[in-house]
C-alpha cells in the first residue's frame, strides 16, 4: 500500500484519484508499467517517475506543486507579438521547425511546438498528414472497462406484429459483455438512458468507440467541422464523466458491436416472436433475460482480471450530467425564456443573478432544473401577458422595472444648417 503523508494536505481531482487508483494496482502488482503509459497516453519512463515519487511522497506526489499558480513558461503577449511580425515579414513560407531556428539568431526565443500551435491558431501553417498505414485486426483490450462500443440497429425486431424499434446496445472491448435497450428512436436522450444504466451497473469506462453521428459529431455529414473542439450534449456529458470519446470513420472499425447485431437479429427475434411481445415496453421486458443469458453464453474472460472502470464521485449527478442542457440569460424581471416558454425565478436570489446566465437542464424522467452557477433555483411557469413592465413579476424585495430613457425631439441649434436657407 502506499503510505499517505499526513503532514501535506492537497485536494486531488477526479483525474487524479483516478491515476492514483491505477498506481496503487502497478504497486500492487496487479498492472504492468506499460500497461499504465498506454491507459494514461504518457511514456513508460513517466509512470517509472510517478511511481518512485508515490513511494517517496505518498499520494499528494500527484499534486502539481505550482497548482493556482500561473506557469513558469507562460510567454509574454509582447513576445508573440514581435514574433508574429518577424514571421510575416521574414519568413512566411518557413516550417515551424527553421523559423523558430531563425527567430533564436534574432533573440526571439520560443519552443518549436509553442509556434506551431501560434501559426495553426493564426492560419499560417496548416498541419500535414500522413498516410494512413494498412489496416491490421486490432486486438482486444486488455480489461474490463478501458473500451466501451456503442451503437444502435434499426431493425423490424417485432416482425410486423408491431411498430419499427431500435436496439441501442454497448459492448465491452475486452469480454464482450453487453447491456442493450429498445427503444422508439435512435436520439441523444435514447444513448444517454442506456450510458445510464452502465454507469450505474459498472461504473465509468476509459474509453467510448462510437460512429460519427450527429448525436457524437457536431456537424452534418459531407460538411466541414467548423470548430474541431465543439460537443454535442452527448459528447458534453462525456466531458463531464472524464470518459474519452472515439469517433470511427468505418463500420468494420467498431465490427465487435456490429456483429453482436447480428447475433441478436437471429437469435432474439425468434425469442421475441415466442414471447409474443408487440411492444416496446414488452419487448425490454424480454430483453432483461436474453442479455445476461447472451453474456453468459458469449463473454469472454478479458486478458487482466483488473477491472478498468471508475467509481462514480460525488460530483458526477447522472441525473445533471444525463440532460440536455442550454444557456439562458436571465431578463431584468427575473424571467428566463426557453422553448417559447417563461420561468419565473423564485427568492432567494444569488449575485448576479440578473442579467446573469442560467443552465436549463431537460432531464431524462422529463424533469427541468435551472441551475446558476452551482446553484439549483425555483422556478414557475407564467404565461407570457403575466410579465409586467413595473416588476411585479421580480421576486419579492427587488425591483424588476426596467427603467426607460425619455425620448424628446431633437432641436437643432441656431447656426446650425438645417436653419440656414438655399437663396
Amino acid at each position: 500500500m502506499i503510505e499517505v503523508q499526513h503532514r501535506d494536505c492537497a485536494e486531488m481531482s477526479q483525474r487524479e484519484r483516478d491515476v492514483l487508483k491505477v498506481m496503487q494496482a502497478v504497486l500492487d502488482g496487479q498492472r504492468t508499467q506499460f500497461e499504465a503509459a498506454r491507459l494514461f497516453k504518457r511514456s513508460v519512463r513517466q509512470i517509472r517517475r510517478i511511481q518512485r515519487k508515490l513511494e517517496e511522497a505518498g499520494d499528494t506526489a500527484l499534486v502539481h506543486g505550482l497548482r493556482g499558480n500561473p506557469s513558469n513558461h507562460q510567454p509574454q503577449s509582447s513576445l508573440r507579438q514581435q514574433v508574429f511580425k518577424a514571421y510575416r515579414s521574414r519568413y512566411p513560407d518557413f516550417g515551424p521547425t527553421l523559423a523558430c531556428e531563425k527567430l533564436a539568431e534574432e533573440k526571439l526565443y520560443v519552443g518549436v511546438e509553442t509556434l506551431r500551435r501560434w501559426l495553426l491558431a493564426e492560419g499560417l501553417w496548416t498541419r500535414r498528414r500522413h498516410r494512413d498505414p494498412h489496416r491490421s485486426r486490432r486486438p482486444r483490450r486488455s480489461c474490463f472497462g478501458e473500451l466501451v462500443q456503442m451503437d444502435a440497429s434499426i431493425h423490424d425486431w417485432l416482425k410486423g406484429r408491431g411498430e419499427t424499434l431500435v436496439l441501442i446496445t454497448m459492448i465491452d472491448d475486452a469480454t464482450g459483455k453487453i447491456a442493450a435497450k429498445f427503444y422508439h428512436g435512435g436520439t441523444v436522450e435514447t444513448h444517454m438512458d442506456l450510458l445510464g444504466v452502465w454507469l450505474r451497473k459498472y461504473g465509468r469506462p476509459h474509453a467510448l468507440y462510437t460512429d460519427r453521428h450527429s448525436i457524437f459529431e457536431p456537424h452534418e455529414k459531407g460538411q466541414p467541422l467548423a470548430d474541431p473542439n465543439a460537443l454535442t450534449q452527448f459528447g458534453r456529458a462525456l466531458g463531464e464523466l472524464d470518459i474519452e470519446l472515439i469517433r470511427a470513420h468505418s463500420p468494420q472499425a467498431k465490427g465487435r458491436v456490429e456483429r453482436s447485431f447480428g447475433t441478436a437479429q437471429d437469435r432474439w427475434v425468434k425469442e421475441l416472436r415466442l414471447a409474443k411481445a408487440k411492444t416496446c415496453e414488452q419487448a425490454n421486458a424480454v430483453l432483461e433475460k436474453l442479455v445476461p443469458d447472451h453474456n453468459r453464453r458469449f463473454a469472454k474472460p478479458a486478458l487482466k482480471p483488473t477491472d478498468a472502470h471508475r467509481r462514480l464521485g460525488p460530483s458526477h449527478r447522472l441525473e445533471s450530467i444525463l440532460s440536455i442542457q442550454v444557456e439562458r440569460v436571465v431578463a431584468n424581471d427575473y424571467v428566463v425564456r426557453w422553448a417559447n416558454r417563461f420561468y419565473q425565478l423564485l427568492p432567494p436570489v444569488h449575485p448576479g443573478e440578473r442579467g446573469g446566465r442560467v443552465v436549463i437542464e431537460e432531464r431524462l424522467d422529463g424533469t427541468m432544473a435551472i441551475r446558476f452557477g452551482k446553484h439549483y433555483l425555483e422556478y414557475k411557469e407564467i404565461l407570457g401577458t403575466q410579465r409586467g413592465g413595473d416588476g411585479d413579476c421580480a421576486p419579492k424585495g427587488i425591483s424588476g422595472k426596467r427603467t426607460q430613457p425619455i425620448s424628446r425631439p431633437f432641436k437643432p441649434t441656431a447656426d446650425h444648417p438645417w436653419r440656414k436657407r438655399v437663396i
